[in-house]
């Protein structure tokens, strides 16, 4: 991912700039942190008892019809998203295994997979989930046991899953036997509608969740949890005493610390509404500049507008050529697990400026023209 320099718009990060984050917050738990034990201590390798709990106890609500919800000893702290994908697709498939994911889809998922060696099924996925047909046919076609997705304001479709969905989704995997690698990434990026992780309904193992918080909070607060259960919780386990052995006390003294403020909550009011006033405002450049039908959907939720161009468009050279005038945006192809269903590319409307919207939709249209 390119860096923005001076005087550059930068449409392509996928981190909210600093007054988006509980800035605030952050220094002050950090300083705090830094004067207890968690400075000197080795944290536990699961991760600190309070941060497992507070994972555990946000989804308990949504899962209260469940018998026996997620419970601390259910979560393992992670430096990271990312490195818990890694972890997880190392842990539950072998080198070689398929995996299906949506199609386009988290282009560090695909990375992740590739690395742990596996094959990657794709399934389209527009604004709305893939059908439960296609994952069964998928799934029983390749024998793949894992299924990754991003059901809540999916990155970079912005797309959310329906509850229909949701539900003919969970019985293909039920049916199949197979996993589902939720990943939660922007559960706190709700803007007209709420992330309700399917994991919290989730009575019999068959979901993998995942959740960061390095977003919301922070980039320098490299936190994130995996939720799961069984003989899954227990392979993601050894793998992550491999890899990391434990996640820095710290950091995660610090989340906690931030995570039970009553200043996190109002900020999260506060962040909703910043971000409802930025998505509405470079949609309105986009439909305005671009065309009307350049975008699909107008997302509930997230970060990013996933916006369509001609078909045929070279999205990677108007990428080059938009940089040279100093404006970065996400290319469309890095998003597809296979052949580019058409000429796409992500705008991130959480990092520059809103006022700077619309100077830099303005040269896109220019060089799309």
């Amino acid at each position: 991912m390119a860096n923005a320099g001076p005087g550059v718009i930068a449409l392509h990060s996928g981190y909210p700039a600093e007054e988006l984050l509980p800035t605030r917050l952050v220094r002050s738990a950090l300083v705090r942190a830094a004067r207890t034990n968690t400075a000197v201590e080795r944290a536990p390798i699961s991760g600190l008892p309070e941060l497992r709990s507070w994972f555990a106890a946000e989804l308990a609500p949504a899962g209260a019809s469940v018998a026996a919800p997620p419970a601390a000893d259910d979560v393992v702290i992670t430096p990271g998203g990312q490195s818990a994908l890694s972890s997880i697709f190392r842990a539950l498939a072998n080198p070689g295994d398929a995996i299906v994911m949506e199609s386009p889809t988290y282009w560090g998922a695909m990375a992740a997979a590739r690395q742990a060696g596996l094959r990657i099924v794709p399934i389209a996925r527009g604004t709305t989930a893939p059908t439960a047909a296609d994952l069964d046919d998928a799934l029983g076609a390749s024998g793949a046991r894992l299924f990754y997705a991003q059901p809540h304001f999916a990155n970079p479709t912005g797309a959310l899953w329906s509850s229909s969905e949701r539900s003919a989704i969970t019985a293909v995997l039920h049916a199949r036997g197979a996993y589902l690698i939720e990943d939660d990434w922007a559960h706190d990026f709700g803007i007209d509608a709420d992330a309700a992780p399917l994991a919290a309904d989730d009575a019999d193992g068959h979901i993998v969740y995942v959740r960061s918080l390095t977003k919301s909070l922070s980039p320098a607060v490299r936190v994130a949890a995996v939720v799961a259960r069984g003989p899954a919780l227990a392979r993601i386990q050894v793998d992550r005493t491999v890899d990391d052995l434990y996640v820095s006390g710290i950091l995660q003294a610090a989340a906690v610390d931030v995570l039970t403020d009553p200043g996190w909550r109002s900020h999260l009011s506060r962040l909703r509404g910043s971000l409802r006033g930025r998505r509405d405002e470079m949609a309105r450049q986009v439909r305005g500049q671009l065309g009307a039908d350049a975008l699909e959907l107008v997302p509930r939720g997230g970060l990013n507008l996933w916006v369509r161009t001609n078909d045929g468009v070279d999205v990677a050279g108007l990428a080059r050529r938009a940089a040279a005038e100093g404006v970065l945006f996400s290319p469309g192809g890095d998003w597809f697990p296979a052949e580019p269903t058409g000429s796409f590319f992500r705008l991130n409307y959480s990092r520059a400026r809103p006022e700077l919207f619309e100077p830099a939709v303005g040269i896109l249209a220019r060089l799309l023209a």
